[in-house]
């Protein structure tokens, strides 16, 4: 069964995803959509009371819901409770929001999008390019962040072939990577940034990327050239690929006098955000 996790966007809110390719059918995370229409701050707790409720009403809908692993805001996959869009349509009913309408015509969006999606691969890019625009970001940063997602499934699909398992041991694997050029890992860096749920890479400044993308782009290639047998060998490679990565940050630094790593978040540094306060700027007290 081919699997395809990602991340869509409701009114500019994260929502988990897994397509299956066989079924031809998105699954998505419950969580994060009981989330997203009650705006609750405890999303389990009330899906928790709410199968207690479907259950005692005799409703069979519970009982269906399967579980599959999604990556979690610590960049680990756990098993989580999902439905495809039949399900969460007649769950919806069962959820008093006045998002309720505007989440069931996404949700069928969502389905005929990625449909079309696999007639046209590229209206993939060209979603991901309106959703990042959506969001803010500047179209230079975007173009980074695209590329960076096609070096990211280059390093895994090399991953997959050396045998290793997608959760566990691609977080790790990263970790190795991003600790030996940036000195922090993925969790610590999200620390410094001052992230939670948020994607590392989505606050990640122009520079920041691209190195990022010179260590897993070095670490695919030296996989390739080694061939490492198991997950200890990765490792080594791992390191490797971020050590690349990590002399030229020290170049670039020294040239600089400025670190490359730090706090600051790719959308609060853009042209256009600044652009706004001079548009906007704060009157003067009398």
């Amino acid at each position: 069964m081919k699997q395809q996790n990602a991340i869509q966007l409701f009114e500019d809110k994260k929502v988990r995803t897994l397509w299956n390719e066989e079924q031809e059918k998105w699954y998505i995370s419950i969580i994060d959509v009981i989330e997203i229409l009650t705006n609750s701050d405890r999303p389990r707790k009330y899906w928790s009371d709410l199968k207690a409720k479907l259950k005692k009403e005799g409703s069979e809908l519970s009982e269906k819901i399967g579980q599959l692993k999604m990556q979690s805001a610590d960049g680990k996959f756990y098993l989580t409770d999902v439905a495809d869009t039949e399900q969460l349509f007649r769950l919806i009913q069962s959820i008093p929001s006045p998002k309720a309408e505007p989440f069931k015509l996404w949700l069928a969006q969502l389905a005929s999008e990625r449909l079309d999606e696999m007639q046209d691969p590229e209206l993939t890019i060209d979603r991901a390019l309106a959703q990042y625009l959506q969001l803010g970001y500047s179209e230079n940063w975007i173009n980074q962040r695209i590329k960076s997602i096609e070096i990211r499934k280059e390093l895994t699909d090399e991953w997959k072939k050396r045998g290793l398992k997608e959760g566990q041991q691609f977080a790790s694997l990263t970790d190795i990577i991003t600790k030996a050029w940036a000195g922090k890992t993925t969790k610590e860096y999200k620390i410094l940034k001052g992230l939670k749920k948020e994607n590392l890479r989505d606050n990640m400044t122009n520079t920041e990327l691209i190195l990022n993308m010179l260590a897993e782009a070095s670490t695919k290639d030296i996989s390739q050239a080694v061939k490492p047998k198991d997950f200890e060998a990765s490792k080594k490679v791992a390191k490797q690929g971020g050590n690349v990565a990590k002399v030229a940050m020290i170049e670039l630094e020294a040239k600089t006098g400025r670190k490359v790593v730090s706090p600051l978040n790719a959308k609060s540094i853009l042209p256009e955000n600044n652009t706004a306060k001079k548009l906007n700027p704060k009157k003067p007290k009398k």
